[in-house]
């Protein structure tokens, strides 16, 4: 068993003095023994989609009944991205979760970088030397609704997407070996196209209608 990403479930109440989300994850790689997988964007995969509908399939058992979402930037038809799916589930009891997410589906839990998350747990597949899937659990609705309106809005305006697509590319090649800063160098274009609308889609119900669905095209802006 490699200590970082431990196979049971973690002490989280356990305090830890981490100055932030990178020192914090790479104390997991050094206690795992394994180097982070290299931040590369690529061109979209027409696959991406089938693989977030198996992978959703595969832990719908595990979860509840929780609906998983797929969220990023490869939910987003024709947008280069990492290739890695992200997933999201808005969960009563993230932490009564995780351990048969470790045991039954074989995520890895990097426990000192959730450590550092307030109302998220983080779980990576198969590994952090290599990773095709992302699951973000998390127990306030509202963050789960910041995430779709992003994808949303990705979707349903193609300028957009091609600035973003832009971005992560230039800070891809900045950052190549430093997730964190890949990830803080995103964020406030992040943040700037995830507020509430005037007249929010009420994500609470969309969700239930809209898992799994991909457009195959985006409209045009007019």
């Amino acid at each position: 068993m490699r200590a970082g990403y431990v196979r049971g479930l973690p002490p989280y109440k356990t305090p830890m003095a981490l100055a932030d989300h990178r020192a914090a994850a790479a104390i997991d790689l050094q206690r795992a023994g394994e180097a982070d997988a290299a931040v590369q964007v690529v061109d979209y995969d027409p696959q991406w989609p089938a693989a977030f509908e198996a992978e959703r399939r595969r832990l719908a058992p595990l979860l509840g009944g929780a609906a998983v979402q797929h969220i990023g930037s490869t939910a987003v038809p024709g947008l280069a991205a990492k290739p890695v799916i992200d997933m999201m589930a808005h969960v009563p009891d993230m932490d009564a979760l995780i351990t048969a997410l470790i045991e039954r589906a074989g995520y890895q839990f990097p426990r000192a970088y959730n450590a550092t998350l307030s109302h998220r747990r983080f779980l990576c597949y198969p590994g952090a030397s290599h990773r095709t899937h992302h699951l973000h659990l998390v127990d306030e609705e509202h963050e789960l609704g910041r995430r779709l309106r992003f994808r949303d809005r990705l979707r349903a305006d193609p300028v957009l997407a091609r600035e973003y697509a832009t971005l992560k590319r230039s800070v891809a090649g900045r950052f190549a070996k430093d997730r964190e800063a890949y990830n803080e160098a995103k964020h406030q274009f992040i943040h700037t196209n995830s507020g509430r609308p005037e007249n929010p889609l009420d994500h609470s119900q969309a969700a239930d209608r809209t898992v799994g669905h991909v457009p195959t095209s985006a409209p045009r802006r007019s």
